[in-house]
Order: C-alpha cells, then structure tokens, then sequence
C-alpha cells in the first residue's frame, strides 16, 4: 500500500520559517523523483521544487529560490521542504509527488497536502 504523508504545515508569520516532510512507504522510494508542489485557493497547482535527477539535481520555481530547499533522505523514506522567509503569497496547500519513469509507464504517487498559512 502506497502512502505519501506530509506533515509541518501551520501558521507561521511572514518571514518565519517551516520545515515540511513527506514521509513515504510501499514503493521503492530511491528510485523515484520527488517534488513538491503547492495550490492556493482559486489558483492551479504548481510546482515549487523538485528533484530532476536521482543524482540530487534541483530545480525550484523563480518565487521561491534562495528561500526554499528541498531535501531527501533515503533512509527515511522521506523528503522535505525547507521554507525561510516565508510570505503570504506562499499560503497554500502543499503537496509531496513521486514520480518514476520506465520506457513503457510513468507512475505518480501525491500526499493528501498539508496546510501552510502565512500571516500576521
């Protein structure tokens, strides 16, 4: 049974911090490419960071960068999603995707999102 869990969300204050995780279980969590994305009310979902290769490269949506990282822990299971100087234009409900890719099928697995709010 597959199951992608995010924890971390909640009310922070603008330029406060969070630390988001997606801790994950039943597929073979090494082998897939992680990302957050995030949705805010009346918007599309978009991406906000992301792993593009398994060798660690990173790519982060123009809005967040040099503020968000995204991190992963293999042992765990888990990625994460380091969130400084937050603003309240990144409220919104943030989601965990695995993604892996043979010749023949794309699978995707998503989190059920957690919940970040920033203001004062």
């Amino acid at each position: 049974q597959v199951q992608l869990v995010e924890s971390g969300g909640g009310l922070v204050q603008p330029g406060g911090s969070l630390r988001l995780a997606c801790a994950t279980s039943g597929f073979p969590f090494s082998t897939y490419l992680m990302s957050w994305y995030r949705q805010a009310p009346g918007k599309e979902r978009e991406l906000v960071a992301a792993f593009t290769t398994l060798g660690g490269s990173t790519s982060y949506v123009d809005s967040v960068k040099g503020r968000f990282t995204i991190s992963r822990d293999n042992a765990k299971n888990t990625v994460y999603l380091q969130m400084n100087s937050l603003k309240p234009e990144d409220t919104a409900v943030y989601y965990c995707k695995a993604r892996a890719r043979t010749l023949l099928k794309v699978t995707e697995y998503w989190g059920q999102g957690t919940q970040v709010t920033v203001s004062s």
